[in-house]
C-alpha cells in the first residue's frame, strides 16, 4: 500500500510539473505568436499597397504626397523626419544621460543616489501625451518662439526632440549607471593606486569597461524615439519635409500612421494601405536597431573573471 501511495504521489507531482512547464512555454510563446501575427498583418497590407505602387516608386527620391495631386509616395521624407527627431533627441539625451550616470555611479553619496535614481526613472512613467502638449505649449510657444521668433515653425522637431530627450533620459542614465556599477572594483582600485582622480577613473576606466551596456542603452533609446507617436504628431507637425533642420516642420512615419488611423483615409484606398507599407519600413528600422544593439553588445562585451 505504501509503494502504491508513493507511486501515485510521484505521478501527481510529475503531472503538476508538466502543467507548470506547459504554462511557462505558453507564456514564452505569446511574444512569438504576437510578432508573427503583426508581421503577417503588415505584410498583407503592404502587399496590397505595392500591387498599385511599385517598390521603385516607393523608394525613389520625390515627395510624400498621398492626399493631394499629383499623388506621390516617396518614403524618404518620412524617413528623414524620423531620423531628424532621432538625431536631435540624442544630441540632448546622450550627454545628459551619461553625465547623470557618471554622477550617480561615481560621485553621488548613497543617500543622494537612493533619492535621485527613483525620481529619474519616474520620468519614464509620464504619459507621452503629457510630454506632447508640454513640448507644444511650453517648450515651443513659451521658450523657443520667444527666443527664435519666426525662424522656427510653431510645429517643429526641436521642441519635440527636447522633450523626447527628457523621455529617454532614464533609459540611457539608468542602464548606463547599472553597467558602470557592475564593473569590478579591482579596476577602480587599480586606477586609484596609479594616482588617477575620481573623474579620471569614471571617464577613462569605468566608462570604457561598461561600453557595451552604454551602447545598449543608447540603441534602446533610439528604438524608443523611432516608435514614438504622440509627441511627434502633436509637436513636430504633419508636413513631410526632406530636411534635418530642427526649425522646420516635419512628419515622421509614426505621425503619418496616426494621421491615417484617425480617419484621413478611407479603408480600402491606396492611402489606407500605405499605412501598412510605412509600418513595415518602421518595423524593419526598429529591428535593425535591435540587431545592431545585440551585435555591439556581443562584440564589445568585457568578460571579467
Amino acid at each position: 500500500m505504501a509503494s502504491i501511495s508513493s507511486d501515485l504521489y510521484r505521478r501527481k507531482r510529475r503531472l503538476h510539473e508538466d502543467l507548470i512547464k506547459l504554462s511557462l512555454v505558453a507564456c514564452g510563446m505569446v511574444s512569438l505568436v504576437a510578432m508573427v501575427l503583426i508581421i503577417a498583418v503588415l505584410v498583407e497590407g503592404a502587399a496590397e499597397f505595392f500591387i498599385e505602387v511599385p517598390v521603385t516608386r516607393f523608394f525613389h527620391l520625390g515627395q510624400w504626397q498621398p492626399f493631394f495631386e499629383p499623388v506621390d509616395f516617396s518614403i524618404w521624407e518620412l524617413v528623414a523626419g524620423t531620423l531628424n527627431v532621432v538625431l536631435w533627441s540624442l544630441v540632448f539625451a546622450v550627454p545628459a544621460g551619461l553625465g547623470a550616470a557618471i554622477y550617480l555611479g561615481a560621485f553621488a553619496p548613497p543617500r543622494v543616489r537612493a533619492i535621485l535614481k527613483p525620481f529619474l526613472e519616474a520620468l519614464a512613467s509620464v504619459p507621452t501625451v503629457v510630454y506632447a502638449y508640454f513640448a507644444l505649449t511650453f517648450i515651443t510657444l513659451d521658450v523657443l518662439r520667444p527666443l527664435l521668433g519666426d525662424r522656427i515653425d510653431v510645429f517643429n522637431p526641436l521642441g519635440a526632440s527636447i522633450v523626447m530627450a527628457v523621455m529617454i533620459l532614464p533609459t540611457i542614465a539608468s542602464i548606463s549607471e547599472d553597467a558602470m556599477h557592475n564593473v569590478p572594483r579591482e579596476l577602480h582600485e587599480g586606477a586609484y593606486a596609479l594616482g588617477a582622480t575620481r573623474l579620471e577613473v569614471a571617464v577613462r576606466v569605468v566608462l570604457p569597461a561598461a561600453f557595451s551596456g552604454v551602447m545598449a542603452s543608447i540603441l534602446l533609446a533610439i528604438a524608443r524615439v523611432v516608435g514614438e507617436t504622440m509627441i511627434v504628431a502633436v509637436a513636430a507637425g504633419s508636413t513631410p519635409t526632406l530636411t534635418l533642420s530642427p526649425f522646420t516642420g516635419i512628419q515622421t512615419m509614426t505621425g503619418y500612421m496616426l494621421q491615417v488611423g484617425l480617419g484621413d483615409a478611407a479603408r480600402g484606398t491606396i492611402q489606407y494601405s500605405s499605412l501598412f507599407a510605412v509600418g513595415l519600413v518602421l518595423m524593419l528600422m526598429t529591428l535593425s536597431f535591435n540587431v545592431a544593439s545585440q551585435v555591439l553588445v556581443t562584440k564589445y562585451k568585457e568578460q571579467y573573471e
